[in-house]
């Protein structure tokens, strides 16, 4: 059994970075994970939402490695996790499906905002990976931690991708939202000025009229 660990710091708010690792797959930074599946999602009565997703993942494992454990080019991984906005924590736990009594995968994500800086967001990653049942077990095992660490700076880079998006897509609606209420107003002022000149055009008729009445009378 092996066990990998890593912290990663990303600059952006929790809830960015949330939003962000909701919208990870599928990206081009990463192509570890070709497809997602939400099993079950559901919030609890804590407020806490809960899913389970299954994940179509490529290892990228070396040939001979596949060969002896007769991998399968795409492979499966369920995936549960929970967002608990109160507390501003999102966890991921996920195990791999495809050959779980060869090669063992458990991996848990942990992001919260940073202890010490509001504005950042901390990532804990944790992976154990076992192996048992073929030969080079500890190689094996060995080879998968390194394939876990290559795709961890991967992900880094596909969550900094999305994040850039989200803000971008943030900045575009804040963009048409002003002009929209611009487009409102010159709206609004135009038909003020246009209910005004019709006003003005009809008063002096209807000044006129009370004084004849009022001559008559």
């Amino acid at each position: 059994m092996k066990i990998w660990t890593s912290e990663h710091i990303f600059d952006h708010p929790w809830e960015t970075v949330v939003t962000a690792a909701w919208r990870k797959y599928p990206n081009p930074h990463n192509p570890a994970v070709v497809g997602l599946d939400v099993v079950d999602r559901k919030v609890d009565e804590k407020g806490i939402l809960r899913s389970h997703r299954l994940l179509s993942t490529s290892w990228g494992l070396p040939r001979w490695v596949t060969t002896m454990i007769g991998m399968d080019r795409v492979c499966y991984a369920s995936e549960h996790s929970e967002v608990d906005p109160q507390q501003k924590n999102f966890t991921l736990r996920t195990r791999n499906v495809t050959f779980c009594n060869i090669v063992t995968v458990d991996e848990v994500l942990v992001y919260s905002p940073h202890p010490e800086d509001g504005s950042k967001t901390q990532l804990k990653q944790e992976a154990v990976v076992s192996v048992q049942g073929v030969p080079l077990c500890s190689k094996m095992e060995a080879i998968v931690t390194e394939t876990i660490s290559k795709n961890a700076s991967k992900g880094r880079q596909a969550m900094e991708w999305v994040i850039s998006l989200v803000k971008t897509e943030a900045q575009e609606l804040s963009t048409e939202a002003v002009k929209l209420s611009k487009d409102a107003m010159k709206l609004s002022n135009e038909f003020s000025s246009e209910a005004k000149k019709h006003f003005d055009s009809v008063l002096p008729h209807v000044q006129h009229s009370n004084t004849t009445r009022n001559t008559a009378l």
